[in-house]
């Protein structure tokens, strides 16, 4: 049973990396759509492009508030959210099965 125990630690610390890596990248998109930032950019085209997809989700869901973007606000939370719960129940799983 110890291996599975190590395979959910490792699981739970790879997503605790990805979860911190996209709540960065959601935060550098934020910033770039606050500066006119190059559309055709590799950098700008590739944080529009990982980000749209959720981000759209959640604007439809939300009422227009005149220009207001809060989306990447309630994804930051929402990921901060299920990193805490997530991360700290696979590593307590984990930690029983060794």
């Amino acid at each position: 049973m110890f291996m599975l125990g190590n395979f959910i630690l490792a699981l739970a610390k790879l997503i605790d990396m990805v979860f911190t890596a996209y709540i960065w990248i959601v935060i550098a998109r934020a910033v770039i759509s606050w500066v006119n930032a190059d559309p055709y950019n590799p950098v700008v085209r590739f944080l529009i492009q990982i980000t749209d997809p959720i981000l759209y989700r959640i604007r439809r869901a939300l009422p227009p508030m005149g220009g207001l973007d809060l989306s990447p606000m309630i994804l930051v939370l929402a990921l901060a959210f299920l990193q805490s719960f997530l991360v700290p129940t696979l590593t307590e799983i984990g930690m029983n099965l060794r």
